[in-house]
């Protein structure tokens, strides 16, 4: 959809309805928007890949502007992988390096980008346009010429994700946390993920110490702390050696594990406690429940049409356009049903979606229903064991290319400092100054 309009693109509101509205001058210039929804590992590797190394082949022509627009409801990147340590003390994961101003990482680009703070909420395909709630409450409608969704996915708890909200809610999760974990005596948590099994193993380290050279549990464990799954093993993606082993890790801080254990529901009591109730009417009373299984897709603006019974944006998982959505129109990470909600699917995707788009735009850039010439390049999903699991501070299980990684490694890899020394990379596009 070409607009008409003269350089940057305002997005402004009304009270009447919502609309377009382009700055005019009198030298008429059609501005064609590149929208990225959401910005997050998957939405600020994509722009930031599209700024470096698709926008400078882009035709330079006084009478056509492209633009991209980045679209997110926070002004802060919450690094969410590091979120088991940071729910901890701020001293073993400071603030400041789990959430990162976005904007400042796109001045770089002067005018070619603009953020808006807001969240989609609904998609009109054929029109070739997002309806946008922006952070004051006002309802604004942008078109694009092309469309890329990365909003990912939230999990059952603000703690370890943004919930299509400010950052400011997970932050008062996880200081909200950080004040009752330190007299707590009972904790349940449910999940057999990363996310459980790092929370689980971090709390255990913090609250009841590691078991001595000789022994596989603590001495004098402050707390008791359950780990549910409903599954038969912890870390279903990696293989079961590995899960046991989590499991022995898991015990030498004090955590016990609990299999084929579902959690039917959960209610806060007027003490402070939660009753956990399980799928077989067992009861239990805990100081603090923390629910870490499962994600699911923030794609609530998606029109059925375009997701499958899961919620996840349907699309060609070879070349990630999502076909059914009209030309340019693609998505990158959790959203997508290529993705197997990991950073690798990031890392291995944005180069080829970047790839299809350049392809894409440079075909249509004199003609809208231009075809790109040669093949697309293709997306190959990595089958081999890929996942890096810290278990406490000193020791974790995981597998690279399907290869085991001792646990030095995992330390060194990730359970350090969980990987928050990198992520300003991220922020500020260091992480793709490379073309893949």
């Amino acid at each position: 959809m070409a607009m008409t309009g003269a350089g940057d693109l305002h997005v402004t509101s009304s009270t009447d309805e919502p609309h377009i509205a382009l700055s005019y001058h009198l030298d008429m210039v059609e501005t064609r928007p590149i929208v990225f929804l959401g910005a997050s590992y998957a939405g600020l590797s994509a722009s930031h890949y599209f700024l470096k190394h698709v926008y400078p082949h882009l035709p330079n022509e006084p009478e056509v502007q492209y633009k991209a627009i980045l679209v997110d409801p926070s002004t802060k990147w919450f690094t969410r992988h590091a979120a088991p340590r940071a729910i901890i003390k701020e001293e073993l994961m400071p603030t400041n390096l789990i959430f990162h101003d976005i904007e400042a990482g796109y001045k770089q680009y002067g005018d070619k980008v603009e953020f808006l703070q807001g969240r989609a909420t609904a998609w009109d395909e054929s029109a070739r346009t997002m309806s946008i709630q922006k952070a004051n409450g006002e309802s604004q409608t942008i078109a694009y010429w092309a469309l890329i969704l990365a909003t990912g996915t939230k999990a059952t708890s603000p703690l370890f994700s943004l919930q299509g909200t400010p950052h400011t809610e997970v932050e008062s999760a996880i200081r909200g946390m950080r004040g009752r974990l330190a007299s707590a005596k009972d904790i349940v948590i449910a999940g057999g993920g990363p996310a459980a099994v790092e929370s689980a193993g971090e709390i255990g380290d913090f609250l009841n110490g590691a078991a001595g050279w000789f022994s596989s549990r603590p001495f004098h464990p402050k707390a008791k702390i359950t780990l549910i799954t409903s599954s038969s093993k912890l870390l279903p993606q990696l293989r079961q050696s590995l899960s046991d082993q989590a499991e022995k890790f898991l015990n030498r801080v004090g955590v016990d594990v609990r299999y084929n254990t579902k959690v039917y529901s959960n209610v806060a009591l007027g003490d402070g406690k939660t009753k956990v109730i399980l799928h077989d009417g067992e009861e239990l009373e805990t100081d603090i429940y923390i629910p870490a299984m499962g994600v699911k897709p923030m794609s609530g603006y998606v029109p059925d049409h375009l997701k499958n019974d899961k919620g996840y944006v349907v699309q060609n998982d070879s070349t990630l356009r999502i076909d059914a959505a009209g030309p340019r129109v693609y998505a990158i990470g959790d959203i997508g049903t290529y993705s197997n909600d990991g950073i690798m699917e990031i890392i291995n995707g944005v180069p080829v979606m970047e790839t299809n788009l350049k392809r894409d735009l440079l075909a249509a850039h004199s003609d809208p229903n231009g075809e790109p010439e040669g093949e697309d390049r293709l997306y190959v999903r990595e089958e081999r064991e890929m996942q890096i699991v810290p278990v406490g501070r000193s020791r974790g299980v995981g597998a690279v290319f399907g290869w085991r990684v001792p646990s030095i490694l995992v330390w060194l890899i990730k359970g350090r400092d969980f990987m928050t020394s990198k992520a300003h990379e991220y922020v500020s596009g260091e992480a793709v100054k490379k073309e893949a």
